[in-house]
């Protein structure tokens, strides 16, 4: 029985989709959810400033030696070689970052890591050409993403939240053991892996591999995808969609606490994405089988426009609503600023920083519904003397009184703001369950579509060229969102403008079906005469 007709997945397919099991622990905690807290904690001020740079080198180190990499990687022997090299050098700096309490050092580790990462899922993804057959490769890649959300993304992380939520979200041994059990959950789960894959498709490897070949190879498949017109078309339309799905992930929670929705609600619903996405990406490749792996990127880009215009208006029904309650809260906020500056506080400067950050909570906490937000306000002035603790508790009763006041006489503005705040909440969430259906399944089949148009034995040093589209896409996007918004006035016509980009990729993957075609029909035949030889 051929692996084609085989419903069970193989033992080398099994080890190459637990990698993404292995090391999607490394996106939640370190990347995206706890980590970056822990650091802006330690470095201060200007933390989320450092992270940024960092992020941004580590991003662009790995998104200029990609080709470079991919073309030693396709030697006979090397992909494994230097896959292991980066997933230790990933799974060793992570640990380092719990070793130190100098947030400068946990910079230089954590760039270390974020490159250790993104160079072995480089490794990882082209070796799916090695693991499973062009029939298969829909399914394999699709339940690599889905074991990722389910199992890396999930479990260390909840675990991780419980440790913290226990013994407290400072607490050195909570904070530690977020980043440990994120090599050690890396590490162990690579090992089949390790064992298990090997590299199938390979050039042969010369007697001395020099930077000098490795250039010439990456300029000769440049040269290949830029005379390769199916190719060429693809990995166009690649940048543009998957940079529109990047941005979509990357904006949607900026975007809704800029029209005031809660930020609770919103990480709930961001949690449902992931757990959609799990069984979706395996019902996704399924569709691909189906009806093409082409066809059902085309459908997810089209889900994705509609996403899009579901957005635009969330926040267009909302925003005039928005606009009409915080011109009738300005009013109130001059009269509060007046009533604070008839109070004579001993450190006048701390109470002045402590009443705006009150008046700053102020204003979503007079649309909360039940006035739980209102009366939870405190005025806390820190190392405060007796006589300003004081005034201040005699502030903050005239602050809440009239607020209460100020809510009453807005009765229908304010009702109004929040009837529409719970509209777009509804609309939030639907877009979380369209997203979780689509992400995984349009990143797992369009990794495995690429995988059908390269050719095996380069496999490593076409992927280096899709992982720079990858690394540097979202770029084009919140750009657009940005300038859009900022030129309008108006969040909701940035979220539209994100339309464009998956029209774009639409269009292109269109008219590029017959050059796809064509290039798909060709690789099958060489990949045929290459298992004869």
């Amino acid at each position: 029985m051929s692996q084609s007709s085989q419903g069970r997945f193989t033992k080398k397919e099994r080890s190459w989709i637990l990698y993404d099991w292995a090391n999607s622990v490394y996106a939640t905690n370190i990347m995206a959810a706890i980590f970056p807290t822990i650091f802006v904690a330690f470095a201060g001020e200007a933390g989320d400033l450092w992270w940024g740079y960092g992020t941004s080198i580590a991003t662009f180190v790995i998104a200029i030696l990609a080709p470079i990499l991919g073309s030693i990687a396709d030697y006979q022997g090397m992909k494994k070689k230097l896959f292991t090299a980066f997933m230790l050098i990933g799974v060793i700096s992570t640990a380092l970052i719990a070793a130190t309490n100098d947030w400068r050092v946990m910079l230089v580790a954590y760039v270390v890591s974020k490159i250790g990462f993104s160079g072995s899922n480089l490794f990882y993804d082209s070796f799916l050409t090695d693991v499973t057959t062009d029939e298969r490769m829909d399914k394999v890649s699709s339940w690599g993403y889905a074991m990722g959300y389910i199992g890396g993304s999930t479990i260390p992380f909840v675990i991780s939240i419980g440790v913290l939520l226990a013994l407290g979200y400072s607490n050195p041994f909570a904070q530690k053991f977020s980043i440990l059990i994120t090599s050690v959950w890396w590490l162990v789960f690579t090992i089949p892996f390790l064992k298990n894959v090997e590299q199938e498709h390979y050039i042969e490897r010369p007697e001395r591999i020099s930077l000098k070949g490795a250039f010439a190879n990456v300029l000769k498949t440049a040269r290949d995808i830029a005379s390769q017109r199916g190719m060429l078309m693809f990995i166009i339309a690649y940048f543009f969609y998957i940079d529109g799905v990047g941005t979509v992930i990357s904006i949607s929670t900026a975007y809704g606490a800029a029209l005031g929705l809660g930020a609770t609600g919103m990480i709930l619903a961001l949690l449902v994405t992931q757990i959609v996405a799990m069984p979706s990406s395996i019902l996704f490749a399924k569709l691909a089988q189906k009806i093409s792996t082409r066809k059902a990127i085309l459908i997810a880009i089209a889900v994705y426009m509609f996403i899009s215009l579901v957005g635009f208006y969330m926040g267009f029904s909302l925003e005039p609503h928005q606009d009409a309650y915080r011109d009738a809260f300005k009013t109130q906020q001059t009269a509060l600023t007046e009533r604070f500056d008839g109070y004579a506080f001993e450190n006048q400067e701390a109470a002045k920083k402590a009443f705006e950050d009150a008046l700053h909570k102020a204003e979503s906490a007079a649309i909360d519904k039940d006035n739980q937000a209102l009366e939870d306000l405190t005025l806390t002035i820190p190392d405060a003397s007796a006589a300003d603790e004081a005034l201040a508790l005699q502030l903050r009763g005239e602050f809440v009184t009239e607020l209460s006041a100020f809510k009453a006489a807005n009765a229908d503005i304010v009702t109004r703001y929040q009837d529409a705040i719970g509209f777009s909440t509804i609309l939030f969430w639907a877009m979380a369950v369209m997203v979780g259906t689509m992400q995984g399944g349009i990143q797992a089949t369009s990794r495995s579509y690429f995988g059908k148009l390269v050719p095996k034995k380069r496999s490593n040093e076409y992927f280096g060229f899709f992982d720079i589209f990858g690394k540097f896409a979202t770029v084009i996007g919140p750009l657009l969102y940005a300038l859009i918004g900022g030129l309008t006035g108006r969040s909701s016509y940035g979220a539209l403008c994100l339309m464009l980009l998956f029209l774009a990729g639409f269009i292109i993957l269109v008219y590029a079906k017959k050059p796809l075609e064509e290039l798909e029909a060709q690789r099958a035949q060489q990949a045929l005469l290459e298992a004869q030889e």
